[in-house]
């Protein structure tokens, strides 16, 4: 019988392990909103991403704060399909010989095709927690903690992997939890947290894993 592996690992989906092939509810909405983009998604992060279903008061209420009219709201956009990017299924798959490892991502309703993501990502990818499911979004540390508490651990038992510094990598260290942050070869914006908080970079998904299984080895010795 195989044991669980003890390492918890969460990981981030759009930007981390792929990116959209073709434009989302969240992206179309951006895009037609008068507000800044930072802005708008702040505001799609603690309102259309939290839903579990896209009512008409749902809309009412996204389109009055993002300021587009109601009539133009995008309601029938299917999920973008997932694009993996080159090495994630093989680091996945090292990951989770290691770890357990689930998804944790922010997204709508409409997007969050979690059939889809487990036809991808199976085997290796044991559940997933999109954020209109849970309630919560990244960086709320509610969103980990509901992760964690699944599964019976202390936030300290989770390690995150994501692409944004705010929502993944500071969301995750509030949180109390460990973080990888997939830099893509971009500058690390907040040099503290790597010293205070142990936060690792790593270039892509395949650095990540390689960490991962070094730390699941210490563990086991």
């Amino acid at each position: 019988m195989t044991s669980r592996p003890e390492l918890l690992v969460s990981v981030d989906v759009g930007g981390t392990l792929g990116t959209a092939d073709g434009p989302g509810l969240t992206m179309r909405l951006v895009a037609a909103s008068p507000l800044p983009p930072a802005r708008t998604r702040e505001i799609l992060r603690s309102s259309l991403h939290t839903r579990p279903a896209l009512t008409d008061a749902l809309v009412s209420e996204v389109c009055d704060a993002i300021r587009v009219p109601t009539e133009t709201f995008p309601r029938n956009v299917p999920p973008a399909p997932l694009s993996l990017y080159p090495g994630t299924t093989e680091a996945l798959r090292r990951m989770s010989a290691a770890a357990t490892v689930v998804t944790l991502s922010n997204v709508t309703c409409v997007d969050a095709d979690t059939d889809g993501l487990h036809t991808l990502l199976s085997p290796w990818v044991s559940d997933f927690f999109p954020s209109c499911r849970i309630g919560y979004t990244k960086p709320d540390p509610r969103a980990f903690r509901v992760v964690t508490e699944h599964f019976g651990t202390e936030p300290s038992g989770l390690i995150h992997v994501g692409d944004d510094w705010a929502c993944d990598i500071v969301g995750a260290v509030e949180a109390g939890a460990r973080a990888v942050w997939i830099s893509h070869g971009r500058q690390v914006p907040d040099e503290s947290l790597l010293v205070d908080h142990g936060v690792l970079v790593a270039g892509d998904l395949a650095a990540a894993a390689t960490y991962i299984q070094h730390l699941a080895a210490r563990s086991a010795t």
